[in-house]
């Protein structure tokens, strides 16, 4: 009798890559720098060794740029200094993913700094 085990995970550090580097869809396409990795964490988590963790912070980061772009809009109404706050999250939300990303195919632990974390 052979015990097959089925909740054994793959590392696959081409998906972990893949789904740091979608969060950029937002600046191709305007939408799906949230939507498509929040996908890709949701049915892979279980599969994909490493996924759990990497998924939980590309959602924690993405959320955390949408709070700090939401919360610029006024703040260029009310001082001027909102636009900051745009600009930070344009350079940090387009770098970081990609530093991200070479790091999940060289099998390293995502770092996203000054993130909120939602989702622990």
């Amino acid at each position: 009798m052979e015990v097959i085990n089925h909740s054994a995970k793959r590392t696959d550090n081409g998906m972990l890559l893949l789904t740091h580097l979608s969060q950029l869809l937002h600046y191709v396409t305007g939408f799906g720098g949230l939507i498509v990795p929040l996908i890709l964490w949701l049915t892979q988590r279980d599969k994909v060794e490493g996924m759990d963790e990497h998924g939980k912070s590309i959602v924690n980061f993405q959320i955390t740029l949408l709070l700090i772009v939401i919360l610029s809009i006024p703040g260029i109404l009310l001082f001027g200094l909102g636009i900051l706050g745009l600009i930070y999250a344009g350079i940090v939300g387009f770098i970081i993913p990609i530093v991200n990303a070479v790091k999940a195919h060289n099998g390293e632990s995502p770092t996203y700094f000054s993130t909120i974390r939602f989702i622990k």
